[in-house]
């Protein structure tokens, strides 16, 4: 390096040959390096040309190199750049054949509109009280596509140029797992931008106070789902699953446009993609992190048969399948595999002779396993009810009716009907053959088994006022098209339309009942007769109806029932009353002695042997005209009673009022409320009769064996005095007369009355208040009919002491011993 100035001749020279020694140097630098950079280029033109010759050796050996990932810390949420947090973002959201960057672009034109300030406490509303169960979205949202299929529909009528785009009038579901979203495309009627903003963004418009009040109280009136607008309160459902909802839409009348919202505010945009729909609407559904089981193609399949198995329109569902296809083996696998079998073929000498056929030889191939994806039919199988009765073979019934109530059995009976007036509706009921095992398992909370559609939508097969509970046995279906579908399943259930249709299905279902046969109706009355009964209790409005249908055991024959209008038939020229028993059995029944004077005298009883038949008659006050009498009560009537008799019952009335008084005075004081001749008994010489607001004896007994039968309820029915009735001509009774009128009121007088007393009791059906008193006096009564001494005691016993007993023993045997030891002595 040159330091020094250039201030003399000598330095001048000796810097001019400094700097041309350093010329060269550098001249010399450079050509080396040039040569270095021509080797360089050389050599890696070598080693392209080895790696490409390697790589083709090696294609044919498929053996992939292991990879190394471009940022092993990208998916650290601490590593990330702003850029990438962007771009996830974006990819996070991009719709089907929308770019990022087109999505940037569309938010970015997006016109926005703001929701009212109200928007939070409506959407609160509509997800935590119109809905309770999330999986109702798909219900909803196909119930849309539906209907705006309908309108295309009813459009192309009239307007042959409404179908131009395309005729297919399908409803299509995609499920995205890799991006969670879920597409939902119907080819229906679409909307343009103006419907978009008015039919979505109602929401924005509706909520005022008036609409809060209606839905916080539950309102009844159909104007609540007025309030909503024309794409229903249903579309909001959306927001139960998902964060952000995105409406794709090409209507015939404009160009496509995107609608998106998270629920705070919605936008809309013209779609860059073009019409890509031709026509119709995809709704785009990004779920929420807990929503992601409706991304499963199996549970969309079972929602879609629950809730639109029905709708009118094929519904199809993206799915994978795997598959087995012949595949042809490539020309090399082909050709090493004829030469092993050549191989094997010169190793077994003459072991065979193989015969060719003529001809082309085929190519062969290989059996591989392929997934494919295709749009498969979901809701293949069609409404019944729509069909006219007429058209159905019996088969298809018994059929449909195993397919949605899962019984092999069948049907016992069926009803299918279309009514119509204030509400229109189509159904079809069934009787099953044998009742559910948990039909009384806490009877007060059962619903009912009818499924009820509305217009073909299913919405539910839990409602408890569609059908009564004693009718909760019924199975079938009921389609409706006036009652709303936009309404949650508790707005619905209070809906005034509800009670008609409940009024029309309980009388189709007891005009079933009524056309079973002879023989059906008997297995039929085997398994539902309690129900028949508890629906005369509860149901007063088809009382009249279900007695029709009630069948009780009778006198007239030992085993077959009758029915009442059988009863009417055989009833006696001047009866006025249908006369009834009940008891705990048949047998009973018959030996009461309450029946024993009409049984005689050719009168038919009905005897009520099940523990609800006596509640069911109570409910009942008469049948076509005619009175129900309870034998076991006071007041009992005979419709052929003459003159003699009624002059024959007064005498034997004043007759005995010696008796009858002594007996409420005396031994049966504060017993019984009064003691009377009796009109109906002809064997037994008394008996317990209550009146006509108390107790029989049978209804005591259920009661007493209630889980809960204390109360005051309880106290104050079996604590009421009864009558007792007793029968002139029978010989106790007229001893006790003869007793009583001649003052021989004894201790023993006393004791047959109360013994008279006690024995009605039982034979009336009661319990005695005091058992072991009522022992001790047929004992006394005992002693005097066999002459025994009233004061003789019992015989004492011995007690003896078990230690003494052992020592006493040990005693005899060492007395035995030493017996012995003498003798042999």
């Amino acid at each position: 390096r040159t330091r020094v100035e250039i201030g003399t001749p000598a330095v001048a020279i000796r810097a001019r040959i400094s700097f041309k020694k350093r010329g060269l140097e550098c001249s010399r630098l450079q050509s080396f390096q040039m040569r270095r950079r021509i080797l360089l280029v050389a050599l890696v033109g070598m080693l392209c040309f080895a790696g490409c010759t390697s790589q083709e050796e090696q294609q044919d050996e498929e053996v992939e190199l292991p990879t190394v990932d471009d940022d092993l810390g990208e998916s650290r949420e601490g590593s990330r750049t702003d850029a990438e947090a962007v771009e996830r973002e974006e990819e996070a959201i991009k719709l089907d054949g929308l770019s990022v960057a087109e999505m940037k672009q569309l938010r970015d034109q997006a016109e926005k509109f703001a929701f009212q300030a109200e928007v939070n406490r409506m959407m609160k509303l509509i997800i935590n009280s119109l809905y309770r169960n999330k999986e109702i979205f798909l219900r909803e949202l196909i119930s849309n596509a539906s209907d705006a299929l309908d309108k295309i529909r009813f459009l192309a009528l009239t307007e042959k140029s409404a179908l131009s785009a395309t005729e297919e009038l399908v409803v299509r579901i995609k499920a995205d797992k890799e991006n969670r979203v879920l597409h939902i495309t119907d080819t229906g009627i679409g909307m343009t931008k103006r419907d978009l903003e008015l039919n979505l963004g109602t929401i924005a418009k509706s909520g005022t106070t008036e609409f809060f009040e209606k839905l916080e109280n539950m309102a009844t009136d159909s104007s609540t789902s007025d309030l909503i607008g024309q794409f229903g309160v249903g579309f909001y459902s959306s927001f139960l699953v998902a964060d952000t909802v995105v409406v794709t839409s090409k209507h015939n009348d404009d160009r496509q446009y995107i609608w998106e919202s998270n629920a705070s505010e919605f936008s809309i945009a013209e779609d860059p993609r073009g019409d890509t729909l031709k026509r119709g609407t995809t709704i785009s559904l990004f779920l929420k992190e807990e929503a992601q089981e409706f991304l499963d193609h199996g549970t969309l399949k079972s929602l879609v048969q629950k809730y639109s198995q029905f709708i009118n329109f094929p519904i199809y569902i993206w799915e994978s399948k795997t598959e087995s296809v012949e595949e042809p083996i490539e020309e090399e696998e082909s050709e090493e595999g004829e030469a092993e079998e050549k191989e094997e073929g010169e190793e077994e000498e003459g072991d065979a002779t193989v015969e060719e056929d003529e001809g082309e030889e085929k190519p062969k191939t290989r059996t591989v396993e392929k997934t494919t994806w295709d749009w498969v039919l979901v809701n293949d199988t069609k409404p019944l009810w729509l069909r006219s009765p007429k058209e159905i073979e019996e088969e298809e019934y018994h059929s449909f009716y195993k397919s949605f109530t899962k019984d092999h059995q069948g049907p016992l009976g069926m009803s299918h009907f279309t009514a119509e007036g204030e509400v229109t509706f189509r159904a079809i009921i069934f009787v099953p053959k044998s009742a559910p095992g948990d039909m009384f398992t806490d009877y007060a909370k059962q619903s009912n088994k009818i499924k009820l559609y509305v217009r073909r939508v299913f919405i539910t097969d839990d409602f408890e006022d569609l059908m009564p509970k004693y009718l909760n046995f019924v199975r079938g279906v009921v389609d409706s098209d006036d009652l709303p579908l936009n309404v949650s399943r508790e707005m619905l259930q209070q809906h005034k339309l509800l009670k008609v249709i409940k009024k029309k299905l309980v009388r189709k279902a007891l005009d079933m009942f009524k056309k079973l046969s002879k023989e059906d109706y008997e297995d039929f009355w085997k398994e539902f007769s309690t129900n028949m009964k508890l629906g005369v209790i509860e149901d007063p409005s088809n009382k009249t109806r279900l007695a029709k249908l009630l069948r009780f055991q009778s006198s007239n024959d030992p085993s077959e029932l009758t029915s009442l209008e059988e009863y009417l038939e055989r009833m006696k020229e001047k009866q006025d009353h249908i006369y009834f028993m009940a008891a705990s059995n048949r047998v009973d029944a018959e030996a009461s002695p309450f029946v024993e004077r009409l049984l005689r005298k050719g009168y038919e009883v009905l005897f009520l042997v099940d523990p609800v038949d006596e509640y069911c008659l109570q409910s009942l006050p008469e049948f076509e005209g005619k009175k129900f009498q309870n034998v076991a009560k006071e007041g009992l009537q005979f419709g052929d009673e003459g003159e003699r008799e009624k002059e024959w019952l007064e005498e034997m009335t004043e007759a005995y009022k010696p008796l009858t008084d002594w007996l409420k005075d005396e031994p049966l004081n504060g017993l019984i409320d009064k003691a009377v001749v009796s009109n109906r008994l002809t064997d037994s010489p008394c008996a317990l009769v209550a009146n006509q607001y108390g107790w029989s004896g049978n209804m005591e007994r259920i009661m007493r064996a209630q889980a809960y039968s204390q109360g005051k309820e309880t106290d104050f029915y079996s604590t009421q005095k009864k009558t007792l009735e007793i029968n002139p001509r029978h010989p106790l009774v007229k001893e006790l007369q003869r007793r009583v009128e001649s003052e021989e009121q004894e201790e023993t007088t006393a004791d047959l009355a109360r013994v008279l007393y006690e024995t009605a009791v039982l034979r009336s059906g009661y319990n005695l208040q005091d058992s072991s008193d009522f022992a001790g006096r047929i004992e006394r009564m005992l002693r005097l009919s066999l002459g025994v001494d009233l004061t003789a005691e019992v015989e004492k016993e011995e007690f003896y002491d078990e230690e003494e007993e052992e020592d006493e023993e040990e005693e005899v045997e060492a007395e035995e011993d030493e017996g012995e030891g003498e003798g042999e002595g």
